[in-house]
């Protein structure tokens, strides 16, 4: 490792004090101390290998050993040793993205509130003030862990060497993962006016995707003057509305001018307030609006132009950027971040929530289990999906739990490479083709929306007897039109009976199918009718066993987005009910990602779900149902199913949605 704390680097810190207004933006930082001396930056004479020059390091490579100066003295990782995920933050004053997370206090408080304990977070700047920023992000902070756990502080590590100046392989990562998007790149406003010798150029901040339904154009838009926006003003029709923030909602302002026909909204910021995250509000947001909006700093030669009447055009540009942020898994590898939807440290929070699940995930795969490969990064796609006959060990009955070892990931190794949407992704095994229970499901899925870092292991051992031959045919397939997935699946199988001073484990011999789903609509409990059943012999256990998801959106966002209830009713007296209560909320799917539901995926990904988010398996529903039962062997037990929506009927008038559902009584002895 290299030693940087040489006569060449002045350790000696200015003083700095740091003005803010009260909103928290930044300001400019004012430096006293010695004149004669600044900060200089290193330079290291790094060893060269090859004079080839690679294209850069991809996500999943090692990430090499770093030292990065810090206020505090330095930051260095080295492989191998024994340390949590590292998070890499690169910012720039040049980002309407950026501004909006570090003026936040939500987003700031979430950070030193919420990331894990075995995560460090490293701050750079791609710009030339390092120094300054270095001390207003390090000031920020501190002043968000007032109220919080001071402790994360000392994981929070901030650098005055601008990227540019690092000598190490950081840079690399950064402008060879460039990109575009809510989280990376620079959003753009491009003001024109006849007189002017250039255009001027600012950021800016596009208001919450999820419910603006609409994007700026690739043309030239005529700015017109909206005042504060909070009423309709038809002088606005056909242009771009320039509107002032307060006295209203951004709702309201977005709202009333897209009433006035407008083009889109500008929402520039009072003088001394930053660019902020233009979002709904409670009830607002059950109202999408179909023109687009952002948000600006106001610039005084564009406010003087309208004043004067004089003709003003805005277009809206995305610049490539670095990447703003990377990350160093546990094991030491690259990894990329995901999408930020929005201006908030939580994204952050949660991808260091994934790391820690992945880490804990890999020692879990090191305990003792025979594993039958299954598939090792097949390509699933098509009609037919992926298919694998296997032989499966001899001596399963001392076997007292199988898992799926399931992982999906992408042709290439971006996330830029992945699938679009999210699909349903189901394993059938077929052990004896003259049985009923040849192509039944043994597992399930959902993709992840853009991302392919998920892997995940699901206990199934209830269905443990489904697997009653020597050799198994497994096939697992999504939706035909998907994009391609790499798949890989071992079965786990683990355990034994034991005596003696133990109780002896029970284990499944028989499984008994019930109900499947179907569309959620007037006509879905009407197609079920009570299965009557015995219970064998030696029986000592029966257990409900239900894999159920809700997916399609009718007018009360069913199944998918409502919340939906399922009832097994036993012996007409015993209600056994899976309520999806989480189903449509807002961060539903967020407070999974510890259980590994990748985290920072396109789309609405943090939005609970019926039974499932995207980029997780659907862990099947178990309850035990004994004491439910006559278990004298007779034909008396009867069990039948009924869906609800917000405990009734599903009654759509349009589109309505379908629950896909594999249901099993499980018989143990």
């Amino acid at each position: 490792m290299a030693v940087l704390r040489s006569r060449s680097w002045l350790l000696c810190f200015l003083v700095a004090h740091v003005t803010e207004a009260a909103t928290g933006s930044r300001q400019r930082v004012k430096l006293t101390g010695h004149r004669d001396r600044v900060w200089e930056v290193p330079v290291r004479s790094g060893r060269t290998s090859s004079p080839q020059v690679s294209a850069g390091p991809e996500p999943g490579d090692p990430a090499a050993a770093f030292t990065v100066p810090t206020l505090d003295g330095e930051f260095s990782f080295q492989p191998g040793s024994p340390r949590g995920s590292v998070v890499i933050h690169a910012f720039t004053n040049k980002s309407g993205f950026l501004e909006g997370l570090w003026s936040s206090e939500a987003s700031l408080s979430s950070l030193v509130r919420d990331l894990p304990n075995r995560t460090q977070v490293v701050f750079l700047s791609l710009d030339d003030s390092a120094v300054s920023d270095a001390l207003w992000m390090r000031d920020q902070l501190t002043r968000a862990a007032m109220h919080s756990k001071k402790e994360v502080l000392s994981r929070l590590h901030f650098s005055p060497v601008p990227v540019f100046a690092l000598g190490n392989w950081i840079p690399s990562v950064l402008y060879y993962w460039s990109c575009l998007g809510r989280n990376c790149g620079l959003s753009q406003a491009a003001f024109t006016s006849e007189g002017w010798k250039l255009p001027v150029i600012v950021k800016r901040l596009d208001a919450r995707y999820d419910w603006l339904m609409a994007r700026w154009g690739q043309r030239s838009y005529q700015l017109v003057d909206g005042g504060s926006g909070c009423d309709p003003s038809p002088s606005v029709a056909g242009g771009v509305a320039w509107v002032s923030e307060g006295n209203c909602s951004f709702f309201t302002k977005v709202q009333a001018m897209a009433k006035s026909n407008a083009s889109g909204v500008l929402v520039y910021a009072l003088p001394g307030n930053p660019i902020q995250d233009m979002n709904c509000i409670e009830d607002e947001c059950n109202s999408p609006l179909g023109v687009p909006a952002a948000m600006v700093h106001l610039e005084p030669v564009v406010a003087q132009a309208l004043r004067f009447g004089q003709k003003v055009n805005v277009s809206f540009q995305n610049t490539p950027s670095p990447n703003f942020f990377i990350g160093i898994d546990p094991q030491g590898a690259l990894a990329e971040m995901g999408w930020f939807l929005y201006p908030t440290f939580s994204f952050v929070n949660w991808q260091a929530q994934w790391f820690d699940f992945y880490a804990d995930l890999q020692t879990k795969l090191q305990s003792p289990a025979k594993v039958v490969p299954v598939f090792d990064k097949v390509q699933m796609q098509g009609e037919k999906g992926a298919v694998a006959t296997v032989d499966l060990p001899s001596g399963l009955l001392d076997v007292d739990t199988l898992e799926l070892d399931a992982s999906l990931s992408c042709p290439g190794r971006r996330d830029s490479s992945c699938a679009q949407w999210d699909h349903t992704v189901q394993l059938f095994v077929c052990c004896d083709h003259m049985s009923p229970y040849c192509n039944v499901e043994l597992g399930r899925w959902i993709t992840a929306f853009r991302r392919g870092i998920g892997r995940w292991v699901t206990d199934v051992t209830p269905l443990l007897p489904l697997l009653d031959s020597s050799k198994c045919t497994f096939t697992m397939k999504t939706v035909p039109w998907a994009m391609p997935w790499i798949v890989s699946l071992n079965l786990r199988f683990s355990g034994s009976n034991q005596t003696g001073n133990q109780v002896e484990k029970l284990r499944p011999f028989r499984v008994m199918s019930l109900y499947s789903g179907g569309t959620f609509d007037k006509n879905y409990n009407k197609r079920y009718q009570p299965i009557k059943f015995p219970v064998p012999a030696s029986t000592k256990k029966v257990e409900l066993f239900a894999v159920i998801t809700g997916h399609g959106s009718d007018e009360n966002g069913c199944g998918e987005f409502c919340v939906t209830s399922h009832h097994f009713l036993v012996n007409s007296a015993f209600n056994n009910s899976r309520v999806f209560d989480s189903a449509g909320t807002a961060l539903g799917c967020t407070t999974r990602v510890k259980e590994g539901a990748v985290p920072n995926e396109h789309g609405t990904w943090l939005y609970g779900r019926g039974g499932w988010c995207d980029g997780l398996q659907v862990d099947p529903w178990r309850t035990d149902i004994t004491t439910q039962l006559d278990l004298s062997g007779s034909e008396s037990n009867v069990v039948v199913y009924f869906g609800l929506f917000e405990g009734r009927d599903p009654n759509p008038s349009q589109e309505p949605g379908y629950i896909i559902m594999s249901s099993f009584l499980v018989f143990y002895k």
